[in-house]
C-alpha cells in the first residue's frame, strides 16, 4: 500500500474531500462529470506529474472563485518485514502535499515543510513510482494513445516501469562515452596528424641546427687550429731569431779572438819599431860624431826620407798636403852632395837606411794592424748592436708568443698544426660561405624540436591509450549490451506467457516481441494481436477497434503488473469501448493479478461493474450543485 489517504482542498470540483484507499484494488465509479478523473489528477499532481488533462496550466485546477488549492497525500511509511519504505522517515506516515497558487506559485511541501520538486521525485524513485509513466498511471484516453506510441517508446516506457532503465542508461552511457572517446581519438588523431607534421618540420630545422653546429664546431676548431698555428709560427720565428742571436754571438767571439791576436801582433809590432828606432838613433848618434859636418845634409835626407816614407804610410790621408815632387828634388840634391863623402860615411849611411827601411816596414805593419783592429772593433761594436737588438726583438716576440697563447689557450688545448694559417684561413671563410645558409637557424630550434617531440610522443601515447579505452569501451558496451538485452529478452519472454494466456481468455492471440535489439536506440517491442481467429497483425490505431486496442493494450498493461515496482497504479476509463464479456474478464484478470501482486491500484470507470469480492474498494463519486463528493465508500 502506498496511499492511505486523499485530500483534496479547493481541487477542481472538490471544495473539501477525503478520499482513503485501501491495499489492493480501488475502483471510482460514478456518472460523467461527476470528478472521478479529477481525483487521479489530483494524486497526479500531487505526486509531481508533468501531465494535466488537455495540458492544462495548474493554476486552471484550482476551484473556480478560489485563489488557491491544495492536494495531500497521506502516505503509508509503516514497517514491513520490520523495515520502512522510507527509512530516514521514522513515521508510519508521510504527509505529501502540493499547493497551487492562483498567482502560478506552485510547491510542495513534506509534513508540513516546503521542499522542492526535486525531493519529491528523489522520495518518489525510493519507492519506485514514476507519475509520468502510463503504465503506472494511465489518465484519460492514454489506452488509445499508447496504442499510437512508437515501439522504442513503448519499450522504455515498459523499462522505466519494471525498473530496467538503469540497464539501458548503463548502455546509453557506454554509448556516450564512446562516443566521446571516438571524438576524444579523432581529435588526439588530428592532432597527432598536425604534431607529426609541425615535427617533420622542425625536424628538418633541426637537422640544419646539428649540420651547423658542426660547421661552427669545425670553426671553432680551426679557430683553435689557427690560434696554435700563430703560436707554432711566433715559435719558429723565435727560434730563427734565437739562431740568429748563436750565431752573432760566435761571430763577435771569433772577431774578438782575431781582434785580440790582432793588438798583440800589434803590440809586438811597436816594441820591434822602437827597437829599429833606438838602434837608428845610435847609428845616427855615431854617424853624427863621424860627419859632423855632414849632419845638416844628412838630416836632410833622412828627413826628406822619413817624409817620403810617411808620406807612403799616410798617402790616403795626406797625399794632398805633403808635395813629394819638392822632396824628391831635395833628397837628389842632397845625394849628389854627399855621393862624394867618404866610403866609410857610404857605409854608415847603407846601415841607417836599412834601419829606416826596417822602421818603415814596422810604421806599415803597425798601420795595418790599426785599421784591421779598428775595422774588427767596428764589426765587434756592429754584431754587438745587432745582438742587443736581436735580444729585444727575441724578448718582444717572447710577450707576442705569451699573448698568442693565452688566446689560444682560450681556444682550447694545443693541437698539432699541419697546415699553415693561410690554408685554415681559406677554411674558415669557406665554412662561413655555408654557414650563411644558417643564418636564421637559431638553438630555439632544438627547444622546439624537443616539445614538439615530446608532445608527438604524447599525442601518439594518449592515442594508443584513447584506442586502448576504445576498445574497452566497446567491449563495455557490447557486455552491457548484453545484459540489457537478458533482461529485456527475459522480462518480454515472462511478459509475452502472460499476455498470450490473458488473450486466449479473451477469445484472441497476443504476441509480444523484442525488435531491432542489436541497437539499443532502434530497439522496440511490437504487439501482436489477431481477435475473432485473425491473423495476429500489429497493434496500430487503424488496424483494430476502439474495444479491440483497449482490450489488447489492457491485456499487456495486466501482463506487466507482476513487473512493474510501482507499488501504487492506476487507470482511467480503460473499459469504455470494450464490450460487456471483455469489460467483465479484464475486471477479473485486473483484480486477479493485483491480489497476487499485493500493489495499491486504482481503477476509475463510469460502468457499472458487478463486484462480488470483499477485497475491492468501490469508491463513488457524485457532482451535488457543482461540487464534487464522495457519496458512497464501500
Amino acid at each position: 500500500m502506498l496511499i492511505q489517504e486523499v485530500i483534496l482542498e479547493n481541487f477542481m470540483s472538490y471544495e473539501y474531500a477525503r478520499v482513503p484507499l485501501k491495499p489492493g484494488i480501488n475502483i471510482v465509479c460514478g456518472p460523467n462529470g461527476a470528478g472521478k478523473s479529477s481525483l487521479l489528477l489530483a494524486i497526479s499532481v500531487a505526486l509531481g506529474q508533468s501531465y494535466t488533462e488537455r495540458s492544462r496550466k495548474l493554476s486552471e485546477l484550482i476551484r473556480w472563485g478560489k485563489d488557491q488549492a491544495r492536494i495531500t497525500l497521506i502516505l503509508d511509511n509503516s514497517k514491513r518485514s520490520g523495515r520502512r519504505p522510507i527509512p530516514k522517515v521514522s513515521k508510519d506516515q508521510i504527509f505529501l502535499t502540493r499547493i497551487l497558487r492562483r498567482d502560478g506559485k506552485y510547491w510542495f511541501e513534506l509534513d508540513n515543510v516546503a521542499v522542492s520538486k526535486q525531493e519529491v521525485d528523489r522520495l518518489l524513485a525510493k519507492l519506485g513510482v514514476n507519475p509520468d509513466n502510463m503504465l503506472i498511471i494511465m489518465h484519460q484516453n492514454m489506452v488509445e494513445q499508447f496504442t499510437v506510441l512508437t515501439p522504442q517508446e513503448k519499450l522504455r516506457m515498459i523499462e522505466a516501469a519494471v525498473g530496467l532503465e538503469a540497464y539501458r542508461e548503463n548502455v546509453l552511457q557506454a554509448q556516450k562515452k564512446l562516443t566521446r572517446i571516438l571524438s576524444q581519438e579523432e581529435s588526439i588523431n588530428k592532432l597527432l596528424e598536425s604534431a607529426e607534421q609541425t615535427l617533420k618540420y622542425w625536424r628538418e630545422q633541426y637537422d640544419k641546427l646539428q649540420e651547423k653546429r658542426q660547421l661552427l664546431a669545425k670553426r671553432k676548431f680551426l679557430e683553435r687550429e689557427m690560434a696554435w698555428a700563430e703560436v707554432s709560427q711566433r715559435e719558429s720565428t723565435i727560434k730563427e731569431a734565437e739562431a740568429k742571436l748563436e750565431k752573432e754571438m760566435e761571430l763577435v767571439t771569433k772577431i774578438e779572438e782575431e781582434k785580440r791576436q790582432t793588438d798583440n801582433q800589434l803590440k809586438m809590432l811597436l816594441e820591434s819599431l822602437e827597437n829599429a828606432k833606438r838602434r837608428l838613433r845610435e847609428e845616427l848618434g855615431a854617424l853624427i860624431n863621424l860627419e859632423r859636418e855632414k849632419a845638416k845634409n844628412q838630416a836632410i835626407i833622412t828627413l826628406c826620407s822619413q817624409f817620403i816614407n810617411e808620406a807612403k804610410i799616410l798617402r790616403e790621408n795626406n797625399l794632398k798636403m805633403l808635395k813629394v815632387e819638392n822632396l824628391s828634388e831635395t833628397i837628389n840634391k842632397a845625394m849628389e852632395y854627399l855621393a862624394v863623402l867618404d866610403s866609410n860615411i857610404q857605409k854608415s849611411l847603407l846601415e841607417i837606411n836599412q834601419l829606416e827601411n826596417r822602421v818603415d816596414g814596422y810604421h806599415a805593419q803597425i798601420l795595418d794592424s790599426h785599421v784591421k783592429s779598428a775595422l774588427l772593433q767596428y764589426r765587434i761594436d756592429n754584431l754587438k748592436a745587432s745582438i742587443k737588438g736581436t735580444i729585444e726583438e727575441i724578448e718582444h716576440l717572447r710577450v707576442q708568443l705569451e699573448a698568442a697563447i693565452r688566446r689560444a689557450e682560450e681556444k682550447g688545448p694545443r693541437v698539432a698544426v699541419i697546415k699553415s694559417p693561410a690554408e685554415i684561413l681559406e677554411e674558415i671563410r669557406v665554412i662561413d660561405g655555408f654557414l650563411s645558409a644558417f643564418v636564421g637557424i637559431s638553438d630555439d630550434v632544438e627547444r622546439m624540436y624537443e616539445s614538439y617531440s615530446r608532445l608527438y610522443l604524447e599525442l601518439k601515447e594518449k592515442a594508443l591509450e584513447v584506442a586502448e579505452h576504445r576498445k574497452k569501451a566497446m567491449e563495455e558496451i557490447e557486455t552491457r549490451m548484453y545484459s540489457w538485452q537478458t533482461v529485456i529478452r527475459k522480462l518480454l519472454d515472462s511478459v509475452n506467457v502472460e499476455f498470450q494466456r490473458i488473450m486466449s481468455q479473451l477469445q484472441a492471440i497476443g504476441e509480444v516481441k523484442l525488435i531491432n535489439e542489436h541497437d539499443i536506440e532502434a530497439a522496440g517491442i511490437e504487439i501482436l494481436v489477431g481477435f475473432k481467429g485473425g491473423k495476429p497483425v500489429p497493434l496500430n490505431a487503424y488496424t483494430q477497434s476502439g474495444g479491440e486496442r483497449t482490450t489488447a493494450t489492457m491485456g499487456l498493461l495486466l501482463a506487466l503488473q507482476k513487473h512493474v515496482r510501482s507499488p501504487f497504479r492506476a487507470v482511467d476509463e480503460y473499459d469504455v469501448h470494450m464490450d460487456p464479456k471483455n469489460r467483465e474478464l479484464i475486471a477479473q484478470t485486473l483484480i486477479s493479478v493485483v491480489k497476487e501482486t499485493g500493489v495499491q491500484y486504482l481503477v476509475i470507470t463510469p460502468s457499472q461493474i458487478a463486484i462480488t469480492r470483499d477485497d475491492v474498494n468501490v469508491i463513488t463519486v457524485q457532482n451535488i450543485e457543482g461540487k464534487s463528493i464522495i457519496k458512497e465508500v464501500s
